[in-house]
């Protein structure tokens, strides 16, 4: 497997021309960001690339796709080509599935890299986005802290073929590695839904009892993990069963509040999104042409800095 080789987000600022397309051909460049799916974390991806659009001076397309099947994001990829589009920045939902398509864009001479969630061995240039294998980790080491190194965790993810959620995964796995007290005692998909997540959550307390832990990977599970513990049934395991999740959905946030969650790991992905469109710019107009992976970063946001954490 290729080692990622990342850049901090302060390096890559410092590195590249934020306002790259300078050029009278700026106003003809289009750049396509494709997300998974239309979930909040990515209107802050859209926030932050629309934003980095309209300084560099190039028209933009957000493309959301209607579900989180690799075959939609391939047909999305290829109407794009299409179309002719200059740039595409792609959160993958399925890594193998659009290896083809990607290496098929870029042989056409569209620029295109991955954010968020990768397809390594698509050719895309680069990958931006967090070090999913670190933030894993830190997840991990957080949750063994907090239950006092044994007892049965689960884990609830989204799609189960996602590169980044399948890499925080087994980030969590290398931390537990140094607790042989705990058990992971079940993985669950949910698709990144929230009324399956609730239903999986519901299942997990019922089919394990004992359970001292929950991770939630995507950004479905806080809030799912909260909703239910806030029912008269699964009422008993607040602050009973530890949870750390995701991003800083409202309701996850709501969630650390209220006492139902000890911890997220916070992501940048307004950043995400504004070196996505900077980067592809740049490669377009030749101005950058030797690629490293970013790694944007991720916070443990708690109750402690709830209120002073920034992305």
């Amino acid at each position: 497997m290729r080692k990622l080789q990342y850049l901090s987000t302060a390096a890559l600022l410092a590195a590249i021309p934020l306002c790259a397309a300078t050029s009278a051909l700026a106003k003809d460049i289009v750049i396509a960001v494709i997300p998974k799916v239309a979930v909040p974390f990515f209107d802050d991806c859209n926030n932050g690339a629309a934003a980095a659009a309209k300084a560099d001076g190039v028209q933009y397309q957000w493309v959301v796709p209607q579900n989180t099947q690799g075959a939609t994001q391939v047909k999305i990829l290829e109407d794009l080509m299409s179309k002719k589009v200059d740039g595409i920045a792609i959160s993958v939902n399925e890594p193998k599935s659009v290896e083809a398509v990607i290496k098929k864009a870029m042989a056409s001479g569209i620029k295109v890299l991955t954010f968020d969630s990768d397809s390594a061995k698509s050719g895309r240039s680069m990958y931006i986005g967090t070090s999913n294998a670190a933030a894993g980790e830190t997840m991990g080491v957080s949750m063994a802290k907090a239950i006092g190194g044994k007892g049965e965790v689960a884990i609830v993810t989204g799609q189960l073929g996602a590169a980044n959620l399948n890499e925080r995964i087994a980030g969590i796995k290398t931390a537990l590695a140094k607790f042989p007290g705990i058990k992971i005692v079940a993985t669950e998909g949910t698709e990144d839904d929230l009324a399956k997540a609730v239903s999986v959550d519901e299942a997990l307390f019922r089919g394990h009892p004992n359970l001292a832990g929950i991770f939630g990977v995507s950004q479905v599970g806080g809030p799912s993990i909260a909703k239910v513990m806030a029912t008269k049934e699964f009422g008993s395991k607040k602050g009973a069963v530890k949870v750390f999740a995701f991003d800083d959905l409202p309701d996850t946030v709501k969630g650390v509040r209220d006492g139902y969650i000890q911890g997220i790991m916070v992501q940048r992905p307004v950043t995400m999104g504004k070196l996505a469109v900077d980067h592809l710019v740049a490669q377009i107009q030749g101005k950058e042409t030797v690629f490293a992976d970013v790694d944007t970063g991720v916070t443990v946001v708690d109750a402690s800095n709830l209120n002073g954490y920034t992305k």
